[in-house]
């Protein structure tokens, strides 16, 4: 059975908001599973790792600096600086957050990576989602993928013309340095295309629509659906509870 894009997306996102609001270990570490099983199934991984990698670095260690070093709560000082000390409790809850940040991250991509985005914008149509605001939310959650595609064939590119990048990271980001301006200028001129051919093809007409475009869905996708979000929706309810409750 063909997955219907907003089935997906009602996935991927419930897999975010359920993750965030438990902050459970086995729960963030089987969604961070369960993602890259989904990428690798589709093909995608290659693309999403780098991608991710871009993403949950730095925000992995801007947790670890900003709560390993200064975790107001922490009682066991494993190293101290001055006022800096790195306690096993800012540690802790630095690996915890960092765990549901991957996971959530993770669970959006391998979405983004896989999903057809004329088939998302067809499918946002059908639920009555306007042309330009559907093609605007399913490029925002493919901005990832467009990037990574793009910076792709500018460094084919540049190899083709003699460029050599050697292993390492050091060597890898003085090449993205030569990537970085020609990537900006392909997004900035692929922005005018796309909003040029959105005019010619009347997104911004306010008259009723059709499109060409038919995506299956399902009785069983719709309920799953429903039900992903009603977790979703629940999983938050017990959050702000227990915190009423703790408070």
């Amino acid at each position: 059975m063909r997955v219907h894009p907003l089935t997906g997306l009602a996935a991927a996102g419930s897999a975010a908001v359920i993750t965030t609001a438990a902050g459970s270990w086995p729960l963030s570490l089987a969604v961070v599973a369960g993602a890259l099983a989904v990428s690798a199934a589709g093909g995608t991984a290659r693309r999403l790792l780098p991608a991710a990698a871009a993403v949950l670095v730095p925000l992995t260690l801007s947790l670890l600096m900003v709560h390993g070093l200064a975790y107001p709560e922490g009682r066991t000082v494993l190293a101290e600086w001055g006022p800096a000390r790195v306690t096993s409790e800012g540690l802790g809850f630095a690996l915890q957050r960092g765990a549901q940040v991957w996971a959530a991250v993770l669970a959006v991509l391998a979405f983004s990576f896989s999903v057809s985005v004329p088939d998302l914008v067809a499918a946002l149509n059908a639920k009555g989602v306007r042309g330009r605001l559907a093609f605007v939310l399913a490029s925002t959650l493919t901005l990832l993928p467009a990037i990574a595609a793009q910076a792709e064939r500018i460094r084919t590119a540049q190899e083709a013309r003699g460029l050599v990048i050697r292993r390492g990271v050091v060597h890898r980001a003085a090449a993205f340095r030569l990537q970085a301006v020609p990537l900006v200028l392909a997004l900035v001129d692929d922005a005018g295309t796309r909003a040029a051919a959105l005019e010619a093809r009347g997104f911004s007409s306010s008259g009723p629509r059709s499109s060409y475009r038919t995506v299956p869905d399902s009785t069983v996708q719709r309920l799953l659906r429903v039900m992903l979000l009603l977790a979703a929706a629940a999983a938050v309810v017990l959050r702000l509870w227990a915190a009423s409750a703790g408070g």
